[in-house]
């Protein structure tokens, strides 16, 4: 009785040092979003310089993580995990000191980097540190932090914002990062206990196809789809992602066993992790800007606006893990998640609405269907990884994570883009024609120089109207009376529309992958077809649905069929 309350005191532990670890990384990838105008006036930064101060940190984060992982499982976990830490609080107390755009993109790279070393590891260290009867817990709460860290990051920024400069968000991760170094040294390590040789060629291959992949996604709804560097760069990374595929079928000491997407439950897994996230960011992409821009709320107000997400996200991750595998239903949780997401997005999108409450009861919907889905999809990921491969099973999650929000921000951010163009001309025309119509006036009463500033100014005010609703707010803020309350809801009539059209195609692409998550996934969460089919062959039972409960891989009696893995899932 003591040993297992000692295990589970242990575990609570460990559980709580990683979660605090993938809070930080999941909160910085959005928490600049909140403080990107006043960083812009601080140091001049354009449209280009900003999104990369924000986009920058994700580029690395998700180029690197696969070879992350592996590393971690090489050469340590927990040591990984310090050394991601140490990076990331470097990275992110040198952007204080930054005096133009291109250092502070500089330093949020650096603490993208230490990122791709933490991520993976904190779920590889709950997966193998953790006892198997405490562990689709552990993956549950992890899961559960890890999709409300986003609106934790939106929250915290908004706070600092209240009292503080943009360079107190930095402050903050960096301290955080430090005493969460200092609180790795009280937890147990593992890694791989017979390591192959280091993949480089992998690494190096997956790393271009990801970065290339992700920054075509990220640059898509700034330069256009057909943009040159858009093209090239999307090609060639789908390109290198193919080519990544064919050498690691070749390798004996690969980086990732792409075979392993062939699992149905890894495979399942992993598109509704993808999914998850596209719809996350997508929503918060365009719901922060309309609740700031036109429901006039803070910076703060807004991450309040956001807590039906929270709590959906935290509390039906638990319920979901515990569902799929209680009752052996992975297929129905990860499908229905992913379906009632969807149908929360399509609602949002369909309902007109123009108070806070109609919106909140429709966020709530879509959180219940993601936190249904979110730990059951990592689980399966997880359970269906090799022991001493953890770290990069991770990795695979993390990653799916980081292409599903890039393509949800994408897709999301051209149809806004496109669907305001489209519409914002007739606002931004009858400001020009007003403003030049006001300018010759002031020259007829005899203000010459006035009447030409004004005039010279109309054409400026007409450019930065048809860019975004949030240049357009600017503008009408500093024209005042009739002309700067038409111009404001002009661009929020021309905002809505595209806004509430895109929320429509990402229901949409929710429920068509709900279907094909339903379809492909088994009904139990632990499979490992590939591998138990290698020690334990059964010619009359190849379809895990058909699988008897009595013999499933987690209640099955028999000895571990790879007893010589299981040191390797042990702390040291």
């Amino acid at each position: 009785m003591q040993r297992l309350k000692a295990v589970d005191l242990r575990s609570a532990w460990l559980i709580l040092i990683a979660c605090a670890s993938v809070s930080m990384v999941v909160a910085a990838m959005a928490a600049l979003n909140t403080a990107l105008a006043d960083i812009a006036i601080d140091l001049n930064a354009d449209t280009g310089q900003m999104t990369w101060i924000a986009d920058g940190y994700t580029l690395a984060l998700a180029a690197m993580l696969l070879p992350a992982g592996a590393i971690g499982d090489r050469f340590g976990r927990r040591e990984l995990l310090i050394a991601g830490l140490v990076v990331f609080a470097i990275g992110s107390l040198v952007a204080i000191w930054a005096v133009d755009p291109t250092q502070l993109i500089i330093t949020r790279i650096i603490a993208g980097i230490g990122a791709a070393f933490i991520m993976p590891t904190t779920l590889s260290l709950i997966t193998s540190g953790v006892p198997e009867d405490k562990r689709s817990l552990g993956i549950s709460i992890w899961a559960a932090i890890a999709g409300a860290g986003a609106i934790a990051g939106f929250f915290v920024s908004g706070i600092l914002l209240e009292f503080f400069s943009w360079h107190s968000i930095f402050i903050t991760f960096a301290v955080s990062a430090v005493v969460s170094a200092l609180l790795c040294l009280t937890i147990g390590t593992s890694r791989d206990q017979h390591p192959k040789r280091f993949d480089f060629i992998g690494s190096i291959i997956s790393i271009l196809a990801i970065a290339g992949v992700v920054f075509g996604l990220l640059e898509a709804p700034h330069r256009g789809w057909d943009d040159a560097l858009v093209l090239i760069t999307l090609i060639g990374g789908l390109l290198l992602a193919a080519v990544f595929c064919v050498v690691e079928l070749r390798l004996d000491n690969k980086l990732l066993d792409v075979r392993l997407f062939t699992n149905r439950a890894f495979g399942a897994g992993s598109l509704a992790v993808a999914l998850q996230f596209f719809a996350s960011f997508g929503a918060f992409y365009l719901l922060l800007q309309r609740l700031q821009l036109v429901f006039g709320y803070s910076p703060l107000g807004s991450a309040f606006a956001l807590m039906p997400m929270v709590l959906g996200v935290s509390v039906f991750a638990l319920l979901g893990n515990w569902i799929a595998v209680r009752f052996d239903s992975l297929r129905f949780v990860l499908g229905g998640g992913i379906f009632i997401a969807g149908v929360g997005l399509l609602l949002i999108g369909l309902i007109d609405y123009d108070t806070y409450w109609t919106l909140a009861w429709m966020l709530a919907v879509c959180a219940i269907g993601i936190g249904l889905s979110t730990a059951p999809s990592t689980t399966a990921i997880m359970s269906n990884t090799p022991l001493d491969n953890q770290g990069v099973g991770s990795a695979v999650n993390d990653t799916a994570r980081e292409i599903g929000a890039a393509i949800g921000i994408a897709l999301a951010g051209s149809l806004l883009a496109a669907g305001y163009a489209h519409r914002i001309g007739s606002t931004a025309d009858a400001a020009r024609e007003q403003l030049t119509a006001a300018g010759e006036q002031q020259i007829a009463a005899g203000d010459t120089a006035g009447g030409q500033m004004i005039i010279a100014q109309a054409g400026d005010a007409a450019d930065r109207i048809t860019r975004s609703l949030a240049e357009a707010t600017e503008v009408a803020r500093r024209l005042p009376g009739a002309l700067g309350d038409q111009i404001l809801e002009g661009a929020r009539n021309a905002f809505v529309d595209p806004m509430n059209q895109a929320c429509v195609v990402l229901g949409a692409v929710l429920l068509v992958g709900s279907v094909a998550i339903t379809v492909i996934s088994p009904r139990q969460v632990v499979t490992l077809e590939a591998f138990i089919g290698e020690t334990h062959p059964d010619p009359g039972e190849t379809d895990p649905d058909a699988t008897d409960p009595d013999d499933r891989h987690t209640d099955d009696p028999q000895p571990d069929p790879e007893p010589e893995r299981t040191p390797a899932s042990q702390p040291d």
